[in-house]
């Protein structure tokens, strides 16, 4: 089907003990159809359920399977990232436990990949089991970092993705604090194709991501790749300060012409609140981009890993 000889298919799990047997016999099913040498590296961000149980189970009944324990949730990011650390192999594919991307794409990103591509991403056509809300949120965000960002992310498309081993060193030799995965796939370049699939809902158990965190996870995105907001906020103090000084002439050439009786206590309540909450504004995105500065200066790990199962290469920084 392809040049790659070993596979490794990495799965990020928080608290998915409802679902992971579910997804471990469709993706065993999967790889026993492969011709290649493959192996499942399960990324336990420290669940608070019987994940990493199930997973060492898993790991005593079938060879394939590999695992890392983190020491605490990290997040889906870093999880993401003590997988490639620890991944040394032809191909990388990355998917969820929750069975809302089917296992059985992986040979179809196997053979895009043949075409000469370093990085096939599954790209949704359909997401079955969302809210309207989310799905138009969703696409909001990408279009909006569509234009905002220099790096585009591919519209409607998550972590699910097949990466061959030269763009799995690239996006491993980025090791910034404030980590944008999605952003840094698409930034490290190379030949990238799209593979379009309908999304499935949820298989069991529940989703990680609410509203607020997904929220904080597009702002990371926004604020990793882009400096737009900066340049919003400077345009909105400049068009505030335009209209300031605009209003201030016209209030003095008014005085002078027809005098200055007291009133317009309206009209400067409303003026305060307007320069007054664009300053706000301004100094929130200053702060947002302060921040992250002020995370990667301290240089913290991204992880740390507790447990182990099965032999994994030693990443160069352990």
């Amino acid at each position: 089907m392809t040049s790659f000889q070993t596979l490794t298919v990495l799965v990020p799990a928080y608290n998915e003990a409802e679902v992971i047997d579910a997804f471990h016999r469709r993706l065993a099913t999967v790889l026993d159809g492969l011709t290649l040498d493959s192996r499942v590296l399960y990324v336990d961000d420290g669940s608070r359920d019987d994940t990493w149980a199930r997973i060492v189970a898993l790991a005593a009944v079938d060879a394939r399977v590999r695992a890392l324990r983190l020491s605490r949730n990290f997040g889906k990011e870093a999880a993401m990232t003590a997988g490639l650390d620890h991944v040394d192999s032809d191909a990388l594919v990355v998917i969820d436990a929750d069975l809302q991307d089917p296992p059985e794409l992986i040979p179809a990103l196997l053979q895009r990949a043949a075409d000469g591509f370093d990085v096939v991403y599954a790209t949704r056509a359909r997401r079955d089991g969302e809210t309207w809300f989310k799905k138009l949120t969703s696409a909001s965000f990408y279009r909006a970092m569509e234009r905002l960002s220099n790096t585009p992310v591919p519209r409607d498309t998550g972590d699910f993705r097949l990466m061959n081993r030269r763009a799995v060193q690239a996006v491993n030799a980025l090791r910034e604090r404030q980590r944008f995965m999605k952003g840094l796939f698409a930034w490290i370049g190379y030949r990238q194709a799209s593979l379009v699939y309908d999304r499935d809902a949820r298989n069991a158990g529940t989703t990680k991501w609410n509203y607020w965190r997904l929220a904080n996870l597009a702002i990371e995105g926004v604020t990793s790749f882009s400096t737009a907001p900066l340049r919003v906020a400077s345009w909105t103090g400049l068009a505030a300060a335009l209209l300031s000084f605009a209003y201030a002439a016209w209030v003095f050439v008014k005085a002078m012409i027809w005098g200055d009786p007291v009133r317009g206590y309206p009209t400067l309540m409303v003026v305060i609140l307007f320069l007054g909450g664009a300053q706000l504004l301004a100094i929130g995105l200053i702060g947002e981009y302060v921040g992250r500065t002020y995370a990667e200066t301290k240089r913290r790990p991204l992880y740390y890993v507790e447990d182990r199962q099965g032999d994994l290469p030693l990443p160069p920084h352990e």
